[in-house]
């Protein structure tokens, strides 16, 4: 048996490989960012070229920098930015145009119009989702209607649709030499084009938004011990590796934070916040601007199902405050500018930037910073972008609490921005409970890889994988009750700013 097993993470901003031990230990890793396109307001792109690109780029260099080859891994796990849609020709292996990024709205008149003419129910109970820009059918439906030729080459079984997911599974395993067109029920439930229930493609909601349902990949289970291929000898890893895992990045983090009985929840800082909360072998109907998602699917067994909250913007607006305005070099400084004032001096910043997401769903909202005088330094802007991470978790936690009747004891949190120890505090603050980070935060790029390894046997069960767990920090609650109601009241007043911003048909 090889002694490791790979994961390639491929999220919103970067691209990253990262190899792990039995004890889910990290080995090695590389990572690369890749460009963020922005065409107009509103649009976000990427070039799904480049993402492959960086992908093989990774791979490589992870591997040669801890003196691997293809032999010494067991199987190759992927996780990905969901919903960030591709479509290109199965023949040339060429995009008919950018992937367009889940935080792209361009598609709000299409998610209006679903509701207008009474699909938006029929989609919820189907699909689990609100007809909302986020998610990948109104994309394709976007590109068939404005990218010449793709409608009929869709109709010929020459366009073919993926999240990144499929992108890179396809290419990873020989591309237009018999790349395999696949995905798995956590990516295909982020589409409005899956029945949750059947875990196939539903031809009802295929018709909403007129998608030939040939553009669409296979769906197989998460861990898939019949593999979804296996990497090509002439690809990055140089030679075979059985690929056995796939994960939306935040169902992926949620396996690695072993959130495996109903009940526990786990909260992911990147680009956005995805908190999600195991209901088990249930389907649970949020009534609170939830979404119902699938959280795995291991082998033959039951899917598990899932509650998420979802975040647009949390750490990309840290880097908001580093790129468009300047007041800060790097993520890091973020912390140490906040932590100049001992409060946010009444500033409040919702950052809309792509409406609201869970629990309010608000296309028509954008960012907004209120509370301004004549006192506020950048530094009370510094901690209200801390703070409006922590919120908008708030939002979701109390929406999650409302629908499933758990009320968390603990936060299981993981991603980037927890190296952030000011904001960690204000989460514990901000929430009244404990904060709980694990020993390895980069759990995404570790559940793909868990996802993998239990598919070949180099786990054994998920009672292997909760032995790896481990805690690294827990932060407790400081703020008072009085304070603690004070400042979300500002928050949801702050948040009442931002709507019927944008006009939306």
């Amino acid at each position: 048996m090889a002694d490791y097993v790979g994961a390639v993470d491929q999220g919103t901003t970067s691209t990253r490989f990262m190899i792990f031990d039995h004890g889910g230990n990290e080995i090695a890793r590389h990572q690369l960012e890749h460009q963020q396109i922005l065409p107009q307001a509103g649009w976000v792109e990427h070039n799904p070229t480049e993402i492959w690109e960086r992908t093989r780029a990774v791979i490589e260099t992870a591997m040669r920098t801890a003196g691997l080859t293809a032999s010494d891994l067991a199987a190759l796990g992927i996780t990905n930015q969901r919903e960030t849609a591709v479509v290109w020709d199965r023949r040339t292996g060429r995009p008919y145009y950018n992937a367009i990024v889940w935080q792209d709205t361009r598609t709000d008149r299409i998610a209006s119009a679903l509701e207008r003419e009474g699909k938006g129910e029929v989609i919820r109970r189907k699909a689990g989702l609100p007809p909302a820009t986020y998610f990948s059918g109104g994309k394709i439906q976007w590109i068939l209607e404005n990218v010449d030729g793709v409608r009929e080459a869709a109709e010929r079984g020459d366009a073919i649709f993926g999240n990144t997911d499929t992108w890179l599974l396809w290419n990873l395993t020989g591309g237009t030499d018999g790349g395999v067109h696949v995905t798995d029920p956590t990516n295909a439930s982020r589409t409005m084009l899956m029945d949750l229930e059947t875990l196939d493609w539903d031809d009802e909601l295929l018709s909403f938004f007129g998608i030939p349902r040939r553009m669409l990949p296979e769906i197989r289970p998460s861990s898939n011990p019949d593999l979804y291929g296996a990497t090509r000898p002439g690809g990055p890893l140089g030679g075979e590796v059985p690929l056995t895992g796939d994960l939306g990045d935040q169902q992926a983090a949620t396996v690695g934070q072993v959130c495996f009985e109903p009940g526990t929840a786990k909260n992911t800082y990147g680009t956005g916040n995805f908190l999600l909360l195991n209901t088990g072998t249930e389907l649970v109907r949020s009534q609170n601007g939830l979404l119902t998602t699938v959280c795995y699917q291991f082998g033959s067994s039951k899917p598990v199902y899932a509650l998420e909250g979802s975040i647009a913007v949390t750490g990309s607006a840290v880097q908001w405050l580093r790129d468009q305005l300047g007041i800060i070099s790097g993520a890091a400084q973020s912390e140490a500018l906040a932590r100049q004032v001992e409060d946010n001096g009444g500033v409040y910043f919702v950052p809309a930037f792509s409406g609201l997401f869970a629990p309010y769903w608000r296309s028509d909202a954008r960012g907004a910073i209120v509370g301004l005088s004549r006192y506020n330094t950048n530094a009370h802007l510094a901690r209200a972008t801390l703070e409006s991470i922590c919120y908008q978790t708030k939002d979701v936690v109390g929406a999650m609490e409302q629908d499933s009747g758990v009320v968390l004891d603990v936060l299981r949190v993981d991603g980037g921005v927890t190296a952030n120890e000011l904001c960690m505090q204000l989460q514990a603050d901000i929430l009244g409970v404990p904060v709980s980070r694990p020993v390895v935060a980069e759990t995404t790029a570790l559940g793909a890889a868990y996802a993998a390894g239990l598919a070949v046997g180099f786990w054994k069960s998920t009672d292997d994988l909760k032995q790896n767990w481990n805690e690294d920090r827990r932060w407790q609650p400081q703020w008072t009750d009085e304070q603690r109601e004070r400042g979300y009241a500002g928050w949801r007043k702050a948040v009442t700013r931002t709507l019927d911003w944008v006009d939306v048909d």
